[in-house]
């Protein structure tokens, strides 16, 4: 129980076996409070992948108990003296992927000096399973409430609904600073791998970001006409297409592939590019990426990068582009109490596109 009264309480993982529906419901204990901190009233949270792989360890070991969930939407109600952005209580909320950094106070972090918390290589810690610089864990937002660094906590925009902003937490953000890195816009050719929860984010970022052509990827025809209904311009359907690769080959200036496969045609993926293209990977599958071949790189001069969520300037960006561009997820509502069945739905692969766990009002 907090001094202001809110107990912490929400779904827990105590051993892998939480990924397949068998999370518990009980208390924790937040970090303890700093005056940089703000305690969030929980009304939404987005169902990530990321939230499996913890829950089953498949990442590295984890720290149970766990309460996984990091694309939090929420009402503040408790505010420290110390708090940045000019947060009060009754304001409408977010957080991220990321609760916090070492913002330099553990040496030089070239990416902290620089806003790119997100690359922080001192003291990164996640929205859940991480550990504060004051030793406390960070619990995630399957939860009624939320404690977090308020250097980490972004407002929502008024035009935004809440169930609409909570999967642009991390699923839009992770999409959202790739392809602004990259130079998408007017003049750009765009493919993206897997229409998904992030590929979906990716078809409408980069329309948003105006893009002359947006190119889905995906291994059937199923989700053609949803990904034309989002603003793509075409779809590659690899496994309905023998010729696939030679009649798309050198068409793409970006790709981004949010898919999390050690299977994956990578290789056939970047026989797409242009010369000086850009193979741009998010999805992080467990056992790793397939291997890959030198020649079409020096060739073609291709670069493959990752690129790691977002900053918190990076989310307040993506959010008012969203905003201006009238971004809207397709999602799908769950109460909180049933997020073991949203979590077996999820891992079925039945969301169309994102799930979001919803507290009672």
């Amino acid at each position: 129980m907090s001094s202001t009264g809110h107990k912490f309480e929400g779904w827990l993982g105590h051993d892998s076996s939480a990924a397949e529906g068998n999370m518990k419901w009980g208390e924790f204990e937040p970090k303890p409070w700093e005056e940089t901190d703000v305690d969030i009233k929980v009304t939404h949270c987005g169902i990530c992948g990321s939230d499996l792989h913890t829950l089953r360890s498949g990442w590295g070991p984890t720290n149970y108990p766990c309460c996984v969930g990091h694309e939090i939407v929420g009402t503040v109600v408790r505010v420290g003296s110390k708090a940045e952005g000019g947060l009060k209580v009754g304001d409408r909320v977010g957080v991220g992927a990321q609760s916090d950094s070492c913002q330099g106070r553990k040496g030089d972090c070239e990416a902290c000096a620089s806003g790119q918390e997100n690359y922080c290589q001192k003291h990164y810690v996640g929205t859940y399973n991480g550990v504060y610089l004051n030793g406390g864990k960070s619990y995630g937002g399957y939860a009624l409430y939320n404690r977090a660094p308020s250097r980490f906590v972004v407002k929502i925009p008024d035009s935004i609904p809440s169930a609409e902003a909570a999967p642009m937490l991390c699923a839009g953000v992770t999409t959202y600073t790739p392809l602004k890195h990259h130079g998408v816009g007017p003049g750009k050719t765009v493919g993206i791998v897997g229409l998904g929860g992030l590929g979906h984010f990716g078809v409408m970022w980069a329309k948003a970001l105006k893009a002359d052509r947006v190119v889905v990827i995906s291994r059937s025809a199923a989700k053609k006409e949803d990904a034309l209904k989002m603003g793509a311009d075409d779809v590659i359907a690899t496994e309905d297409d023998p010729d696939w690769t030679k009649k798309h080959a050198s068409t793409l200036d970006v790709i981004l592939c949010t898919v999390s496969s050690s299977n994956m045609p990578l290789m056939d993926y970047m026989s797409l590019l242009r010369f000086d293209g850009t193979f741009v990977q998010v999805g992080a599958p467990e056992d790793g990426l397939p291997s890959i071949q030198q020649f079409p790189l020096i060739f073609k001069r291709l670069k493959i990068t990752g690129s790691l969520i977002g900053s918190p300037s990076d989310l307040r960006e993506m959010l008012q582009l969203a905003a201006q561009q009238k971004v809207k997820p397709w999602i799908q509502e769950y109460p909180m109490k049933d997020a073991n069945k949203a979590l077996v739905d999820f891992n079925a692969g039945k969301p169309r596109y994102r799930y979001v766990l919803c507290n009672e009002q």
